[in-house]
């Protein structure tokens, strides 16, 4: 049966990798409808039946959803969809406690990093037709690490508890220690075109590398910082002097 799918992703290469990710995975895709932000997604979303999909309207069956968008949270998009009969995907660079347990929360069926590799991409989106929850590897090790802690919180029977039958409450955050002087100058650099509000893409043309590439430094700041937004590593970096 072929399938409609929504990409939510306002960084353009990002999208563009996504959807090429998208029509390696599936045989069977029929359209791809791409969307920048919150408010092109559910203009989407209306014209494909509405939040909940109303019958006689051909909905979207996988939905890939950014969580930092220009105008809002993707997790406000998943909540309006609990009930929209589609397999709803996080695609995002946070892998931190901060956002994969809410976003399960409040609905989602999956939880990928766009740093991976797009082997693995490809090889978890395919776990849909196998009813599997798709993971990417560092997003199933915290998952396995926090069942196996008996991790506690108000969980709810959404996204993951559907897919694996494991409660998502919501753990303690782990707080490791700032390490601010352990920042290679990479990273700095990268932190300094941060603060200045440049977009991932734009950081990757003027440093000359791959937005992957960036994607990796962020993510090693923002675990070097204990931060989960480019917003907090800005203002971080500012009061420390780091940039």
């Amino acid at each position: 049966m072929p399938v409609k799918v929504l990409i939510v992703e306002d960084n353009p290469v990002a999208r563009s990798f996504l959807c090429r990710v998208v029509r390696e995975s599936f045989s069977d895709i029929q359209h791809i409808t791409e969307a920048g932000d919150l408010e092109s997604a559910r203009r989407q979303v209306a014209l494909a039946g509405g939040p909940r999909g109303l019958h006689g309207v051909d909905p979207f069956k996988l939905v890939l959803v950014d969580l930092e968008l220009p105008d809002g949270n993707g997790m406000e998009l998943l909540a309006e969809l609990t009930a929209y009969p589609a397999t709803k995907i996080v695609t995002t660079l946070y892998s931190d406690d901060e956002h994969l347990f809410p976003a399960l929360q409040c609905g989602a069926d999956g939880y990928l990093l766009k740093e991976d590799r797009f082997e693995v991409l490809v090889e978890e989106l395919q776990k849909i037709v196998r009813g599997q929850p798709p993971l990417s590897p560092a997003i199933a090790r915290r998952l396995l690490a926090h069942f196996r802690h008996g991790g506690e919180g108000p969980g709810g029977d959404t996204g993951l508890t559907r897919a694996t039958g494991f409660s998502t409450s919501r753990p303690v955050p782990i707080d490791p220690a700032p390490d601010h002087d352990r920042l290679t100058p990479r990273e700095s650099e990268v932190l300094t075109y941060l603060s200045k509000g440049f977009t991932i893409k734009e950081i990757a043309s003027l440093m000359g590398i791959k937005w992957f590439t960036v994607n990796d430094h962020i993510k090693s700041i923002y675990k070097k910082l204990n931060v989960s937004s480019r917003a907090e590593a800005a203002v971080l970096a500012s009061k420390q002097g780091l940039v």
